[in-house]
């Protein structure tokens, strides 16, 4: 009869279970590719905009550098009175670089006395920022602005 030995596993550094848990965790942190392109924010923004976008009225006031691209303070003001008659009825912000090209839509009234939003958007790369300004009378106007996004401070 043959007789089977049963010695204790010799633990060698890291279980199989250990190393899927680690990967997993590690993949959580990474940030996301980029899917978005010029061509998936054109497409959105066609989506958003039901006229044509024509360029003015719209100033994208952020840095031209952003040494941090971890929080990249952005404001989009629209030249408008914000009366009953005419005003802007929302702010679209799309970016060509992020993992999903929709930043934010901003909802207006003339209540709101004044056309202007302030954001905070992570840009891990040079990018485009496109924001449009949609009116109550159905025209569209639009103003874009790249942000060059340095890594480690070397230019991006």
């Amino acid at each position: 009869m043959t007789e089977s030995l049963h010695l204790p596993r010799r633990q060698t550094g890291v279980s199989r279970r250990q190393a899927v848990a680690a990967l997993g965790a590690a993949a959580a942190l990474m940030p996301f590719a980029a899917s978005a392109s010029p061509e998936t924010a054109k497409k959105l923004l066609s989506e958003l905009a039901k006229a044509e976008p024509k360029a003015g009225k719209v100033q994208i006031k952020t840095q031209e550098i952003a040494e941090n691209g971890n929080t990249v303070p952005v404001t989009i003001a629209v030249e408008s009175p914000m009366t009953e008659k005419d005003y802007v009825k929302a702010i679209h912000v799309v970016a060509d670089r992020n993992p999903q090209p929709g930043v934010a839509s901003f909802l207006l009234t003339p209540a709101n006395g004044k056309a202007e939003v302030q954001l905070r958007m992570r840009m891990a790369e040079t990018q485009n920022i496109i924001a449009v300004a949609e009116m109550n009378d159905g025209t569209t106007w639009t103003a874009t602005r790249e942000v060059k996004v340095t890594i480690g401070g070397c230019g991006g």
